[in-house]
């Protein structure tokens, strides 16, 4: 009954013992167990809302997990990562298993609709190792492209490294299709190394290590809500 917020630990022993509490319609005992948000749980028949904290939080998605929360074929997941985060949190969108970088997590829906639904705007920044002409390929991103049918206009894209086989393009997009990133990299004739999201909005990965997670500041939560 802390949990819910409704009284202290004392409180709730107490009111156990004068029998005016109640667990699934059956009297409850000191010393039972039951689970918020699951169990029915009243007090003096009032039934308690159960509201669980939530939780933001920002991982380093390495190369090699899938962002899902569970998969059939035995692939390892982002939820092994975060596992110590105290609560069931779910990725907000999707890097593709060979991808890396910020990604973000939380169990409060309204947050994550409002992160990832269209009028948010919010830019994303993708940092491509590529092989070939990544100079030309930076100067056409720049314009509409036709992928799979659909016009897809960058924010922007630039060349910000120079290798003596390809560069590093810094690509921003406002939209998130899938695997579009390298598909605009395959439409240039560009094979992707590496692939790295460095931020979403005001929210960048800063000095976070691949795999390490943290938890978001109201500030940074307030970037997007």
């Amino acid at each position: 009954m802390s949990a819910y917020g409704a009284v202290s630990r004392r409180e709730a022993e107490r009111l156990i013992l004068a029998g005016r509490v109640t667990v699934n319609g059956e009297k409850a005992v000191t010393g039972e167990k039951a689970a918020p948000g699951r169990d029915v749980i009243r007090i003096d028949g009032i039934e308690l809302t159960y509201k669980k904290e939530p939780v933001y939080i920002m991982l380093n998605k390495p190369p090699g997990y899938i962002t899902t929360v569970r998969d059939d074929r035995g692939r390892k997941t982002v939820l092994e990562l975060v596992s110590g985060a105290g609560a069931r949190v779910y990725p907000v969108g999707r890097l593709d298993m060979h991808s890396e970088g910020l990604l973000l997590m939380t169990n409060d829906g309204e947050f994550a609709n409002a992160v990832m639904h269209p009028s948010s705007e919010k830019k994303k920044v993708y940092e491509v190792d590529v092989t070939g002409d990544a100079a030309a390929a930076a100067r056409s991103m720049r314009k509409p492209m036709d992928i799979e049918g659909r016009i897809i206009d960058a924010g922007s894209a630039e060349l910000i490294r120079r290798t003596r086989d390809g560069g590093t393009l810094r690509i921003a997009i406002y939209e998130g299709r899938n695997r579009q990133i390298r598909k605009m990299c395959e439409k240039c004739g560009l094979t992707v190394k590496t692939l790295t999201r460095v931020s979403i909005g005001a929210l960048g990965l800063g000095g976070l290590k691949p795999g390490q997670w943290r938890r978001l500041t109201p500030e940074e939560i307030g970037f997007f809500i």
